[in-house]
């Protein structure tokens, strides 16, 4: 017998060999229907795998994003089981599970049509009421490019070609007559996947690369339950309303240009969005202790091979030539963070230092990736650095975990946090590693806030706390960071002087809030669906006369607003009221304001909120007093 320790700490006794489906259905049927795949010793593995020796299982579901992956890559094996009844010289490519659903590509002569995915779609449904089981084996290399190579399928023989030097059994996974080269983990049957719904057809090239074939990519989702799904695709079509590159043209806030992709143009109003931003930033951080500083575009090949840019991101940095000299556009502002902490030397006295920079970075993006102001080559990144003592990690932490908090709030959004390990690809000893991972989980653990751990998605110089947004709908979005990094500093030879009198290393926190000033506010578009809060809206109040015997009135009113720092517009277009108001209502503005012979007689206003509608009349000061309060709240 061995002992299986279930999640809660609850511990079982099973038979060595039992599988964790048969584990699964002696907790309870309930959990075994639901299960689509396990955590054996933190683990993914299929629910298939027999248990060997003590370990601890979580048994996942739905609910788990390793639970959705399994189901949704499941169904992307549906879907090239469904193409290979249908269309029998498709030649597969790769299907992977993806945020929110699953994706494959296929060979083809004609690329699929509306129509096709209804006829696929529903052979797929076929699948799933078939209940197929799906069965693992594995082949030897050359066994596995024989099998490929006899049933015409060139991309798995290429994809089978990279692993066959490691010397490597190649795993399969069949389902009926249909099999498929696959690591898995995948659900038990096709049965589970009762709400399947294809989304599109596109292009899309192999590997990502131009030079190479195009393939036809087919996108869709998949649920346990069709409730599941319909709820998802009101998402969606909620989404197309909120969009922020629609919105962001009707509101004039923002533009991209052919002259510049993926380099956004911000119009007056948006200008006066992101200000505002910027401003409630500042404040913010003043409280918190920290300095602003700016630092330049541009520095040389030199600060970014010292930094490990050079090595590790120059793919994605701009670079040029002055005077026979490597130049980069800044991807990111720690390096010149660092060098204005070297200007001067610093002791304990002084520490933490807290320095925060609103730089203007750029990074290279293919053009496929761009997206309105959400994926960019050029934004603005409220970066802040902080300079510590190893016993000032936890305090320094959990005041940022504070500042992150008292921002996102504000704006009504809930959050989730993830703890991000060692990558691959890192700098420093995994001792340094180690010690700055628990310098992040301690803190995050003494404020008594949840997190999940992100597995080797650490920054390639430290460990890091990720905080992913919530919105209005539903969707998720990670901005904030927090990165505690042992690496750079040692790079730079920081220096500061101990309480001893000696020279020690300071301890460096790299932390954003909003992240990318852009791609907040493109969030921020679609979470309030272009009807800012007041103190965020770039016009706050709308006048509208009635006629033009009204305007004199109207103009005292704008100059009274303006006056008591009110962002307010009127309109004296010689249009009808209707009009005027539906405009208003379509430009999301906060507060209309409609004057005619009663307004002008009592030297009063009509108020109609944008959410509330009509507020009747009301005096002047009232009602500049009510906004000023609500714009000095925030609320």
């Amino acid at each position: 017998m061995i002992n299986i320790t279930l999640k809660g700490g609850d511990v079982r006794q099973v038979e060595a060999g039992t599988t964790v489906a048969e584990l699964a259905k002696s907790i309870g049927m309930g959990l075994y229907k639901a299960a689509c795949v396990a955590h054996i010793d933190g683990q993914m593995a299929d629910l298939r795998t027999p248990l060997t020796k003590d370990c601890q299982v979580d048994i996942l579901t739905f609910d788990h994003p390793d639970g959705q992956w399994a189901f949704r890559h499941t169904t992307s094996h549906i879907l090239a089981q469904a193409i290979k009844r249908l269309y029998p010289k498709a030649k597969l490519a790769i299907g992977p599970a993806i945020d929110n659903g699953f994706y494959y590509d296929f060979d083809v002569e004609t690329p699929f049509t509306t129509d096709d995915l209804e006829k696929i779609e529903a052979e797929m449904k076929k699948i799933v009421k078939e209940n197929i089981p799906l069965e693992r084996f594995e082949m030897s290399p050359e066994e596995a490019t024989k099998t490929m190579e006899e049933a015409d399928e060139p991309y798995k023989v290429e994809l089978i070609a990279e692993h066959a030097g490691k010397g490597e059994s190649i795993s399969f996974y069949r389902q009926a007559e249909f099999m498929d080269l696959c690591a898995g983990p995948h659900l038990m049957t096709t049965g589970p996947v009762k709400a399947i719904k294809l989304t599109s057809a596109t292009g899309a090239y192999w590997r990502g690369d131009s030079d190479k074939a195009m393939l036809c990519r087919i996108y869709g989702t998949c649920f346990p339950k069709a409730s599941q799904l319909e709820e998802y695709l009101t998402m969606l079509e909620e989404a197309k309303k909120r969009d922020h590159r629609k919105l962001g043209k009707e509101l004039e806030l923002f533009t991209i240009m052919e002259e510049g992709p993926g380099f956004p143009f911000f119009l007056p109003k948006g200008m006066i969005l992101k200000n505002t931003l910027l401003d409630y930033w500042r404040e913010v951080h003043t409280r918190a202790g920290y300095q602003e500083i700016s630092t330049p575009i541009m520095l040389n090949r030199t600060l970014w091979e010292r930094s490990g840019h050079w090595d590790h991101y120059k793919e994605n940095m701009y670079t040029t030539v002055i005077d026979d000299t490597d130049f980069a556009i800044k991807p990111m502002n720690c390096p010149g963070g660092i060098l204005v902490y070297k200007t001067k030397p610093h002791s304990y006295r002084d520490l933490p230092l807290r320095m925060g920079e609103i730089g203007l970075v750029h990074r290279h993006e293919l053009s496929g990736a761009l997206h309105g102001l959400m994926r960019v080559r050029c934004f603005n990144q409220d970066d802040a650095h902080i300079f510590m003592t190893p016993e000032q990690i936890k305090d320094e932490i959990k005041g940022v975990v504070r500042l992150i908090d008292e921002v996102y709030s504000l704006f009504g959004f809930e959050y989730h946090i993830e703890l991000s390990t060692m990558p691959e690809d890192h700098m420093g000893s995994e001792e340094d590693w180690e010690r700055a991972t628990d310098g992040l989980r301690g803190a995050i653990e003494e404020l008594g806030r949840d997190y999940t751990v992100n597995e080797g998605d650490g920054a390639f110089y430290g460990p890091k706390l990720d905080f992913h947004l919530v919105d209005a709908i539903g969707r998720t979005w990670q901005c904030g960071t927090i990165q505690l990094d042992m690496q750079l500093p040692e790079r730079f030879e920081l220096e500061y002087t101990g309480e001893d009198g000696q020279k020690h290393r300071p301890i460096m926190i790299h932390r954003v809030v909003f992240g990318s000033i852009e791609r907040f506010i493109g969030i921020l578009i679609e979470h309030f669906a272009g009807a800012f809060p007041t103190w965020l809206a770039p016009t706050q109040v709308k006048i509208i006369p009635i006629s033009e015997r009204h305007h004199d009135y109207a103009k005292q009113l704008e100059q009274s607003m303006f006056d008591a720092g009110l962002r307010v517009e009127a309109d004296y277009r010689a249009e009808k009221m209707g009009y005027k108001i539906r405009e208003a209502q379509l430009q999301k503005i906060p507060y209309m304001v409609i004057v005619g012979d009663k307004e002008a007689e009592s030297g009063q206003v009509s108020v109609r909120s944008h959410k509330e509608g009509d507020k009747g009349s009301m005096a002047v000061e009232q009602f500049i007093g009510e906004v000023q309060e609500e714009i000095r709240t925030r609320s």
